[in-house]
Parts: C-alpha cells; sequence; structure tokens
C-alpha cells in the first residue's frame, strides 16, 4: 500500500510537469516565455511577503541573493512530494532559473500550494549553492526558518544563519515546517 501511495504521488507530480510537446528540447521563445512567467511570479510573491510580513523587505536587502519559488505544489497520502519553479535574484535580476522538490513520508494526506523564499545572506552561502551541481537544504548548508517576533515583524536579531527561509500559504506566514532535503536544481532556461 505504501509503495502504491508513493507511485501515486510522485507519479502525478511528474504529470504535472510534463507537456505535449514529448522529448523536444524548448525552443528560445519557449525558454524565455517560461523564465518571463517565472519572474512575474516571483514579482507578485516578493510583492505579498513584503506586504504581509513587517521587515521582510529589510532582510531581503540585507541579503547576498534571494531564491524565490513562488508556487511549490506539495500533495500526499502518508508518501508526499513536493515541486515548483523559481528564480534566483541577485541585486534585484535574475541570474537563473531553479526547480524544488523534496520526498516525505509520515502522516499527511491532501494538498496545498506555498511559497517557499530562501535568502542568501553571507557571499560564501550563496557562492557554495551557485556552484553546486544540486543544493539540498540541511545537507551542509545551515539554513534556519525566518523567525517572526511578538511584535508580528521578521526578528533579524536571530537571523544569523548564513541561509535564512521564509514560507507562505495563501493564509500567510507559516512557522513549523521543514525544509530539510528540500533539493534546488538549475532549470535549463
Amino acid at each position: 500500500m505504501l509503495m502504491v501511495a508513493a507511485a501515486l504521488v510522485v507519479g502525478s507530480l511528474a504529470f504535472a510537469g510534463c507537456t505535449t510537446t514529448g522529448d523536444k528540447p524548448d525552443t528560445a521563445a519557449t525558454s524565455a516565455s517560461k523564465g518571463s512567467a517565472i519572474d512575474a511570479s516571483v514579482d507578485a510573491t516578493l510583492t505579498r511577503l513584503y506586504s504581509t510580513v513587517k521587515g521582510s523587505r529589510e532582510l531581503v536587502a540585507k541579503s547576498r541573493g534571494v531564491l524565490v519559488f513562488p508556487e511549490v505544489i506539495q500533495a500526499g497520502f502518508i508518501v508526499g512530494a513536493q515541486s515548483g519553479n523559481g528564480a534566483l535574484r541577485i541585486g534585484g535580476d535574475t541570474v537563473g532559473y531553479y526547480n524544488t522538490s523534496s520526498l516525505s513520508v509520515g502522516l499527511q494526506a491532501g494538498a496545498q500550494s506555498k511559497a517557499i523564499v530562501f535568502l542568501f545572506m553571507t557571499q560564501s552561502a550563496l557562492d557554495e549553492f551557485r556552484h553546486s551541481e544540486g543544493w539540498a537544504a540541511g545537507a551542509g548548508a545551515s539554513v534556519a526558518l525566518v523567525k517572526v517576533g511578538a511584535n508580528g515583524a521578521v526578528d533579524t536579531t536571530t537571523a544569523t544563519a548564513p541561509v535564512q527561509v521564509v514560507v507562505m500559504t495563501n493564509t500567510g506566514l507559516m512557522g513549523d515546517v521543514s525544509i530539510n532535503g528540500t533539493k534546488v536544481t538549475k532549470l535549463k532556461l
């Protein structure tokens, strides 16, 4: 039963990423279109972050780079999976496109969409990410969820890990989530 559930979850997420074009490589126009769509979603996600989480604009400004996944789809029944595309921005400019994915096992059922924002607070953390073939949160990288203080603002005094993470749903900031094992790979757009 567990193997069947895992196959269904992974298969449904894989199918969701498929297109009707088969194995044909993307054309330059298709890649540009995908990049533009990701950039528009990243802009909207950052705007929502700034308007809903006090102090987030200042924290993003302090970072060396910000990796934004506007729509990460998570689904599961005992075995769960999540996947989504996003962009890395340095100095406000997009420098690359990425995919995030992870698998999990445990008590879970249902589906949701969330946004994940990785803030690279040190140059060495950003360099390590950019030069890796495949980067995983919590595997060698010191990653911490951003904490919100009693005043409802980002607590920048506790944001000391080299990589800070903000996870948001449509209802706001998520506090108790695990991002360990979340894998990030570069897209060829």
